[in-house]
């Protein structure tokens, strides 16, 4: 079930972002709100710590779908994870582990981000 990470770090533009986090499944959702308090994007974090990916959806652009390069080891090691575009999404599992997870977010939200990944199964 998905729980809110309060005090997120806000960036420093218009609008804010909400972070949440399942403590079973390896998922992460992360919402961009405009100014006035509409949903801007989201971002669905998968395979947390084993192969992590990153399924953006922004309403203009639509979805866009990357691995977590995580970075290199070594004394000179650079850590910063960072985007790489990837191959297929797999639809039916993420759509499944949200299922599982969205029960605890407000209605609004979780038919939203529902509503967005049904169009793409």
């Amino acid at each position: 079930m998905f729980k809110e990470i309060r005090n997120v770090r806000q960036e420093r533009v218009t609008g804010r972002r909400r972070w949440f986090d399942d403590d079973v499944l390896p998922l992460e959702l992360i919402v961009w709100y405009d100014a006035r308090d509409a949903v801007e994007g989201f971002q669905l974090c998968y395979n947390l710590g084993a192969g992590e990916h990153a399924l953006t959806w922004r309403p203009r652009a639509g979805f866009a779908h990357n691995a977590v390069d995580t970075g290199t080891g070594g004394p000179f090691a650079n850590r910063t994870p960072i985007l790489i575009p990837d191959g297929a999404v797999p639809w039916n599992e993420l759509i499944a582990q949200f299922t599982q997870s969205c029960s605890s977010l407000e209605s609004a939200l979780r038919d939203l981000v529902g509503s967005r990944l049904a169009e793409k199964k």
